[in-house]
């Protein structure tokens, strides 16, 4: 840095190695879950033919490891090992157990792995994080173009696995029934492809930056945090993050097997370029999420965060309002369903994303990282938790006679987010920030 731009406090450029390195450190991070997450539970269903409540157990069992994330990467990146090698060590570990899931075939088994498995990848998701920010020369300028390639990471083996599934697993000749039972088999190959790009992140998280410990003796943050969050519109925020968090579980448990379904009879010229299986064509949510996110800047300066807020939470149902009456609003299916997929751009955008900042904007600033970490716990962890039980035991409810009525399944989400919105309009306090803060 210059001495003017030292004097002026302008941070120097990202150096364009440094750049590349957290590039790529972030793309295999998603891609890695992306591989999985999208199809896990037609792959449950079909393949491995568990219940909905015990496919509602191995999403919640995965929502543990963002639980005691916080203080896991803490604890050990903060008091006793370089985050760079924590990492190392952690994505080799997780790389070998997400390959082992491809093969199990019990209930416990997969449960088993899954929660050690949980335990083992979640704490490298905000250690990334971390360690992009420990390096960056400005975090509001260079941590976006970092961590947009995480979204493209997701995207490019969202439909990579698609591709694979319609190439290597979709016959070209058989019955639906044939091709549908060859699809669900192929669906392994997902957690062989997370097990390669983990071992990957693993060897190349050696060669990250240099991170070592901060050792932070801070004892009070987190309890200060909490006394934050019990003001007006935080504590409304909180609460109604819960429902919200568990109507965001839902689609990803229920949407990859209900666009797979209409995917195999519908919109050829739509898979020739997502492929098949459900979790390529969900990847127009991720292309989606980096327009919002780019227009969310220009959005906060014109409207208020409460009017944000109630826009992701109206997008929440109206995306299950589409879903759950694909076939009965006059559109054409293929339409119909890229335009509810689409809208999970808004959702996240204007939901979690903006809950993000309020957050940020009303707590002090010595407890912002805990006021995060625990809005962050209640997202991930809590709503994980409770949303996948839920949505097991709402496709036991909509399920007769072995047919699972997608109407009446993405009826009860959509419901819940018109509740929600609701009380967001009616209790919610909060308004335009201004400029100067």
């Amino acid at each position: 840095m210059s001495d003017a731009s030292a004097a002026a406090g302008i941070a120097p450029p990202l150096d364009p190695v440094l750049r590349t390195k957290l590039s790529i450190m972030m793309l295999l991070q998603y891609a890695i879950w992306g591989a999985w997450l999208p199809i896990l539970y037609p792959f449950l269903n079909n393949t491995r033919g568990f219940t909905p409540e015990e496919i509602g157990d191995m999403f919640a069992v995965g929502a543990l490891g963002a639980i005691v994330a916080p203080f896991v990467a803490g604890q050990i990146a903060d008091r006793w090992f370089n985050t760079e090698r924590y990492l190392a060590i952690s994505h080799l570990l997780g790389g070998i157990l997400v390959w082992r899931l491809a093969y199990l075939e019990d209930y416990w088994s997969f449960l088993s792995f899954s929660l050690f498995y949980s335990l083992i990848y979640s704490p490298t998701l905000p250690l990334t994080n971390s360690l992009a920010f420990h390096h960056l020369p400005d975090r509001d300028r260079d941590f976006g173009r970092v961590r947009i390639w995480g979204t493209i990471g997701w995207i490019l083996v969202g439909i990579g696995v698609g591709q694979w599934l319609l190439r290597q697993h979709t016959p070209v000749e058989g019955t639906p029934e044939a091709v549908k039972a060859a699809l669900d088999a192929g669906r392994a190959d997902a957690f062989k492809l997370s097990g390669i790009l983990g071992i990957l992140m693993g060897v190349f998280s050696f060669f990250l930056p240099r991170t070592p410990p901060q050792r932070s003796t801070n004892k009070s943050a987190t309890a200060a945090a909490f006394g934050s969050i019990r003001q007006q519109p935080l504590i409304v925020l909180f609460l109604l993050a819960v429902p919200i968090s568990c109507v965001h579980q839902f689609y990803f448990v229920h949407t990859a097997g209900f666009l797979s379904e209409h995917q195999l009879s519908v919109a050829d010229n739509i898979n020739a370029i997502f492929g098949v299986g459900g979790g390529g064509l969900m990847t127009i949510g991720q292309i989606t999420e980096i327009a919002v996110l780019a227009l969310i800047p220009f959005a906060s300066k014109a409207v208020s965060r409460k009017s944000l807020l109630a826009l992701g939470i109206l997008a929440y149902g109206l995306r299950m309002f589409l879903f759950a009456y694909v076939d009965a609003i006059g559109l054409p299916t293929v339409l119909t369903l890229i335009l509810g997929v689409s809208l999970h751009g808004v959702c996240f955008g204007c939901f979690i994303f903006v809950a993000f900042m309020v957050v940020d904007e009303e707590c002090a600033q010595d407890v912002k990282a805990s006021a995060q970490s625990l809005f962050n716990l209640v997202i991930v962890g809590i709503g994980t938790i409770v949303g996948s039980k839920l949505a097991g035991a709402a496709a036991t409810w909509a399920t007769v006679d072995g047919t699972l009525n997608y109407r009446q399944l993405f009826s009860y989400p959509m419901w819940a987010s018109f509740v929600c919105l609701i009380l967001l309009l009616l209790f919610y306090q909060g308004g335009r920030r201004q400029a100067a803060d």
